[in-house]
């Protein structure tokens, strides 16, 4: 029987634990167990020396993950991957700082990894590649003479040619994507940009209705939205505060609105705080009844982007706090610190709003995870951005644009003021959807694709 091979640039925790995991791990983690196999990663060291595999066995899971010399670490991580690629797929040009010597840094990463993974690999294997960082990882595999079927899921969008055709190696990246078999996309827009860029650079041959001939390969492209756990989240979510939170809770007379997400740039944040403030200033009857929690750890602090866009958060809560706060009352709640999945599904069950605005996100898991752990007798709502992928599936939230600080700021009240069967319908009605394509349904339809993709022949002319 063969074995799942799954690679990603980060590597779960080693000791395989799902309670902090997000959801990611916890559909591979599951993948893994079921299939039995490998994950291989980085395991986030640097290290001047050529440091063997850091290996570790639970159940029927192998962990092997690499540490990264500085010079890699710099130019395949924090320079290509998070200045390039990451501001481009996320419709941000301005950001991009592209370097010639960066990209090569980033494919010579990516052949040192596959070289390092090609011992491990037995020839029945399937590989799973995950997101941007490993774009070239399978041209880099076929070029050491393997055949097995690769298979690459991208979790974040895929940009239209008028923001692709920016990058310097566009057509390097697209012909090295077309060395998968199969590519999956979170929604039909990222699939259709992938399409459309491949037919600007190159002769593209549709072959039936999701597979495509290009530089004398066939690829498969479909759209694999990913899902959450909903019975594991309710739960979670079920669940009793701890003293200090339920206390809190107690004190906080009125209604809670809350934003998790990453620190970055790509999540609308300091939109978000305008339109909050917005809210306070057309909408004064919510005033001394509402409060605004926003919690965005921080993430790549080495880039200066992401330090820029903490500082302009941090003013821009203590100018709004300072405009509207009393004694009695404050409305923001900036938390820039994490908190454990766990505790985060009991504290969206008792908020009555989840606002979600990214500016362009790949899925936003947040979104479902919030829906999941709401109390279906008395839910709370979801004001999404329509930028998200989720918001292909969850159209009974409130769907907003997260530019138009005005109609965010009337979502709010809307929200804050609808009706409880109106709450229980929409929520009713975006749970079918979350229960319906969750975690398991994803992996399960990747995976079943990928297995039944032809394999490579042993012997290729090249």
């Amino acid at each position: 029987m063969s074995r799942l091979i799954v690679v990603s640039n980060r590597i779960a925790a080693m000791e395989g634990k799902k309670e902090s995991a997000g959801g990611l791990a916890v559909g591979i983690m599951d993948s893994l167990k079921d299939a039995g196999g490998m994950w291989f990663g980085w395991n986030g060291k640097i290290s001047e020396d050529e440091l063997p595999l850091e290996k570790n066995q639970q159940d029927n899971i192998t962990f092997a993950a690499f540490s990264l010399k500085q010079s890699e670490y710099d130019q395949y991580y924090l320079n290509f991957s998070n200045t390039v690629i990451w501001p481009a797929f996320h419709y941000r040009l301005d950001l991009v700082q592209y370097q010639r010597e960066d990209y090569d840094g980033y494919c010579q990463v990516n052949e040192k990894l596959a070289g390092r993974l090609q011992p491990l690999v037995q020839d029945d294997d399937i590989l799973w590649i995950h997101d941007y960082h490993l774009l070239p990882f399978a041209a880099a595999c076929r070029k050491l003479g393997m055949t097995n079927r690769i298979g690459f899921f991208l979790h974040i969008p895929f940009p239209t040619s008028e923001i692709f055709n920016a990058l310097p190696p566009r057509k390097e990246l697209l012909e090295m994507l077309c060395e998968y078999d199969l590519i999956g996309f979170q929604a039909e827009t990222d699939r259709l940009a992938f399409i459309e860029n491949l037919s600007l650079v190159t002769d593209v041959e549709q072959l039936d209705e999701d597979r495509f001939a290009a530089y004398g390969k066939s690829v498969t492209v479909r759209v694999y939205p990913i899902g959450v756990e909903p019975d594991s989240i309710r739960e979670l979510a079920e669940g009793a505060l701890p003293p200090k939170l339920a206390h809190l809770r107690d004190k906080l007379n009125g209604q809670l609105i809350i934003s998790v997400d990453r620190l970055d740039y790509s999540k609308g944040l300091p939109e978000r705080f305008q339109a909050f403030e917005t809210l306070l200033e057309n909408y004064p009857q919510h005033r001394g009844n509402i409060r605004f929690f926003q919690i965005a750890p921080t993430s790549r602090g080495d880039v200066q982007a992401y330090q820029d866009i903490r500082h302009e958060l941090e003013t821009e809560a203590g100018r709004i706090n300072g405009h509207f706060s009393t004694l009695e009352w404050t409305p923001l709640f900036y938390l820039n610190q994490h908190y454990e999945r766990s505790l985060l599904m009991k504290i969206f069950r008792h908020c009555e709003v989840g606002l979600v605005t990214p500016l362009r996100d790949g899925m936003n898991l947040v979104a479902k995870e919030y829906v999941a752990s709401q109390d279906p007798a008395n839910p709370g709502v979801l004001i999404l951005s329509r930028f998200a992928g989720a918001a292909n599936e969850l159209t009974t939230a409130l769907l907003v644009n997260p530019y138009d600080r005005d109609g965010v700021a009337a979502a709010l009240d809307k929200a804050l003021s609808m009706p409880l069967e109106e709450r229980i319908s929409r929520h009713a009605e975006m749970m079918k959807v979350i229960t319906k394509n969750d975690i398991v349904h994803w992996r399960q339809s990747f995976l079943n694709d990928l297995k039944a993709v032809p394999a490579i022949a042993a012997t290729n002319d090249a």
